[in-house]
């Protein structure tokens, strides 16, 4: 019967793409096959939408990194297998159909995947929650390497093969005294076995991708033309800084007015929005949505006293980092400048705060006439989160306490989560396949019961399977690799893999000392106790100099590397081109050991820790933001712990008393790497003024204290490799526990919890 019943599925799937493609699926092109599959999506996607009752979520974040949506939207909605074994009866490939997908640019980093993922865990715990944000014309950028050095180009990925649809809807947005209108495009999210949500996004028609010159560069003055062209414009330069001004408040005037006019057609009356509506401010990039909807509010009638106790019973504020650059301040001019409208209210507000505490260090606009975002979500919002137990610990304690102890009842955590279907199902279907064999398919819904994997601990089979799996990934990638930028690498080494943004907090640095002192290690007759293969994916802002610098460091390195046939027989150093959700897919799965090496206290959570977890990779890392948890869950034995605490590395602030030349100066084997950035053998490949200043950078300076942490990462990696080579079926042992483990950082727990703590959704 069961045989029967699959013939009839494929037999009814293989009519129904012959329909959308209007042809025998057998002779179309891979091209017709993905508009008939965004067909298909489409039409099944609408019979999930659900009409809204209650409260409705709006998530305003200025990144989505949503990735390729075909497989997750065919896994999502149940259609996977029947579509993928229906195109394989025809002779087709689901894999080259999905090499048509543009990769869509609308975000960069973990801040812009947590919320991809969050929309997702929305849909599949059928709770009606949209996001809101902006149709960046070319993303971030697309990054290529030339005389291994970054190099940033227009990433243009908007066509017709685009799932976001334009709509008639526009709404009216003043910047600078001047009026644009903002037109609403519609991307629909399903979830897994769930309800269909809405990603909004907002652009300007006039938006003109032709202006953009060599590189990145463009008029950033022209606002018509380049509103929307570029996640994160280059800002160092005041028109740059402006031009963020303008992208932030575009976002959130278009969104404010999108959530009124939603909520009045359900029956709100302006008064009661909190009772339809609950924003979350997803850093400090859509703050203004606060000053503007009480202005949006008092064009109704409403007073300001009671308009700011609807926005802030409305608006809840997301903290993801306790670094400045992402706690947005604005000299005041320059809100006046671009948004004029919102300083009478901003003023009224900060008098406001100011009112309820003697602490000028609270204060929205601070005695340099500086608007402090945060400060203003804090005060009006009524919940403040941070992402993982030990940020948010940090937060009270430290960065945000004189906060914490006026407004205690508003600050919670909510650890951050991944979603188990693109992470696990979409990107690893032969562990996803295994892991259904053991303890069947619950896991895809639930994701605590992955702990039931845990009664195999000692069964040499499945261990066994488990390393075939991570084999097969392996090999995967190296395919992948070979295809995509021509570079071989060896299967049988450990894989260690760091991909996240370039940024000094996150001490790709400390990666690329260690992997010079294993050059040099093996150049002096101290072969390693296993190969290793060291992969990297990251981008660096066009801006950040030090980060550009350190990725020619790496580039660098890996020619020496590749050029000394004594030292490549057991190392290899790989960048990837390019980094994006796709790279994601093939890298995490096939890692043995993943690198979460940020400075502890500085990393809010990491959501790639988790990832790689759930894919079965030990985690080498400080204990900074998630690993904290992750290390608690999995026990000491399956991790690799490293460096100082979060409170060691506060202290050294707090006293001002590191000095990175003395480190230098007094550890030989520290003193060594670093003088190797600038000897022979990286001038011959590399160019000396980047080398040199980040030498400078470390030797000098090094303000995410690296050094410090050097020998005991060293230590700790060395372990890693040695414990890899000794045991596997023991190494499998440990990945198996990890996976088993990662049940609790599914986003479908985390959003539960915003859900029941901040949101309460469709009550």
């Amino acid at each position: 019967m069961y045989m029967k019943g699959v013939a009839h599925m494929s037999e009814t799937m293989t009519n129904k793409l012959n329909q959308l493609c209007n042809k025998d699926i057998k002779t179309a092109s891979s091209e017709e096959l993905y508009h008939a599959l965004l067909k298909l999506v489409d039409e099944k996607s609408k019979l999930q939408v659900q009409s809204v009752t209650g409260r409705k979520l709006y998530y305003i974040s200025a990144e989505f990194l949503i990735g390729k949506l075909l497989s997750n939207n065919l896994i999502n909605l149940g259609l996977y297998d029947d579509v993928k074994e229906t195109l394989a009866a025809a002779g087709k490939s689901l894999a080259d159909i999905e090499e048509q997908e543009p990769e869509p640019s609308l975000g960069n980093g973990g801040l812009g995947r947590l919320a991809a993922c969050f929309l997702d865990s929305l849909a599949t715990l059928n709770l009606p929650g949209d996001g809101v944000g902006l149709r960046y014309h070319c993303g971030l950028f697309h990054q290529n390497f030339k005389n291994n050095i970054q190099n940033e180009t227009p990433d243009f990925w908007l066509t017709d093969a685009c799932a976001a649809h334009a709509t008639d809807t526009v709404f009216p947005v003043s910047l600078a005294g001047k009026e644009y209108s903002a037109r609403l495009y519609k991307l629909p999210v399903t979830g897994y076995e769930g309800r269909t949500n809405t990603l909004n996004l907002f652009d300007l028609d006039t938006v003109d991708e032709s202006v953009i010159g060599e590189g990145i560069s463009f008029d950033k003055k022209d606002i018509a033309k380049n509103l929307t062209l570029f996640l994160y414009p280059d800002d160092s330069d005041e028109d740059g800084r402006l031009l963020r001004i303008y992208q932030q408040y575009f976002m959130v005037s278009a969104g404010a007015q999108l959530i009124l006019s939603e909520c009045v057609s359900r029956g709100c009356n302006y008064h009661d929005l909190a009772d339809y509506a609950a924003i979350q401010i997803n850093d400090t990039h859509p703050s203004m949505v606060i000053p503007e909807l009480i202005r949006l509010l008092m064009l109704h009638d409403i007073d300001f006293a009671e308009a700011v106790q609807i926005v802030t019973d409305t608006c809840a504020y997301t903290n993801h980092t306790i670094l400045a650059e992402a706690l947005e301040k604005w000299p005041r001019h320059y809100l006046e400048a671009v948004v004029p409208q919102l300083i009478p209210i901003i003023e009224k507000l900060d008098t406001l705060a100011k009112s309820r505490t003697e602490d000028a260090s609270l204060a929205i606009i601070d005695q340099n006439q500086v608007v402090h975002m945060a400060h203003m979500d804090i005060h009006f919002s009524h919940s403040t989160n941070g992402v993982a137990a030990l940020h948010t610990q940090i937060l009270k304690e430290s960065e945000l306490a004189g906060f914490y102890h006026l407004y205690p009842e508003k600050f919670n955590n909510k650890t951050n989560g991944i979603t188990f279907r693109r992470w696990l199902l979409k990107c690893n279907p032969a562990l996803t396949s295994e892991i259904e064999r053991l303890i069947g398919n619950g896991f895809k819904k639930d994701a605590s019961e992955l702990k039931k994997l845990l009664s195999y601990t000692n069964d040499q089979d499945v261990l066994q399977k488990l390393s075939e799996i991570k084999k097969q990934n392996k090999e995967a990638l190296a395919a992948w690799l070979e295809q995509k930028q021509g570079v071989k690498i060896n299967t049988n080494a450990m894989f260690t893999i760091q991909s996240k943004r370039l940024h000094e907090y996150k001490r790709q640095q400390l990666n690329l000392l260690f992997l010079i002192h294993q050059y040099l290690e093996i150049k002096a007759g101290h072969t390693p106790s296993v190969p290793l293969v060291s992969i990297f994916g990251a981008k660096a802002a066009p801006a950040y100099i030090i980060a550009k610098d350190i990725i020619h460091g790496l580039l660098t390195l890996s020619q020496v590397i590749e050029k000394d046939p004594e030292v490549s027989r057991w190392m290899q150093l790989v960048f990837v081109e390019n980094y994006n959700v796709s790279a994601a897919e093939m890298m995490i799965p096939a890692c043995d050991l993943s690198e979460q090496i940020s400075l502890a206290s500085k990393e809010a959570s990491g959501t790639g820790n988790m990832k790689f977890m759930l894919n079965g990779a030990l985690t080498l890392g400080t204990m900074d933001g998630a690993n904290v948890e992750i290390s608690e869950a999995v026990g000491n034995d399956n991790i690799y712990i490293f460096g100082q605490s979060s409170k060691q590395v506060i202290h050294r602030y707090a006293a001002g008393d590191y000095c990175a030349k003395d480190w230098y100066e007094a550890d030989p084997n520290l003193h060594r790497a670093i003088d190797f950035l600038t000897g022979s053998e990286m001038l011959s490949f590399g160019d000396e003024e980047h080398l040199k200043r980040l030498q400078n950078e470390l030797i000098n300076k090094d303000w995410f204290q690296t050094l410090p942490d050097f020998n005991a990462y060293v230590v700790r990696k060395q372990q890693a490799m040695a414990d890899y080579a000794a045991d596997q079926e023991n190494w499998s042992r440990r990945t198996l526990i990890n996976i088993a483990e990662a049940g609790f950082f599914s986003s479908d727990r985390t959003i539960a919890e915003y859900d029941n703590d901040i949101w309460h959704l469709g009550k």
